[in-house]
């Protein structure tokens, strides 16, 4: 069973901005502690760039923290991404992620590619 539903991804410039979404399924949303945002570059292990926890504190890693914010709405149980001033070292696959009290989730990967 698919939990965690993720299109886009998608080509950018550099300097431009991307937006993911990440639609979870009723089925593991109402237990939901943590969502983030992962990605994995080519040559690199997959990395957490950004998380929130239920009660809406975030965090992001430095290479993201200004440029990228993470939402949630959860009357649409969906999950989301903004990517501003993107840059040619963002390139890789975005996973989102969830962690409830049964486990944990991922999506299918996103691919976002910045061209300089």
């Amino acid at each position: 069973q698919v939990h965690l539903v993720e299109p886009g991804g998608g080509l950018v410039q550099a300097g431009g901005t991307l937006n993911l979404s990440c639609e979870v399924s009723e089925t593991i949303f109402g237990n939901v502690n943590i969502m983030a945002w992962y990605r994995q570059s080519p040559g690199k292990e997959r990395e957490l760039i950004c998380n929130i926890l239920s009660g809406g504190f975030t965090y992001y890693v430095d290479s993201v923290k200004g440029r990228f914010t993470i939402s949630r709405v959860d009357a649409k149980r969906t999950l989301f991404l903004q990517m501003r001033y993107l840059k040619p070292e963002d390139n890789a696959v975005y996973y989102c992620y969830v962690l409830n009290s049964g486990g944990d989730f991922w999506g299918q990967g996103a691919r976002v590619t910045v061209s300089e």
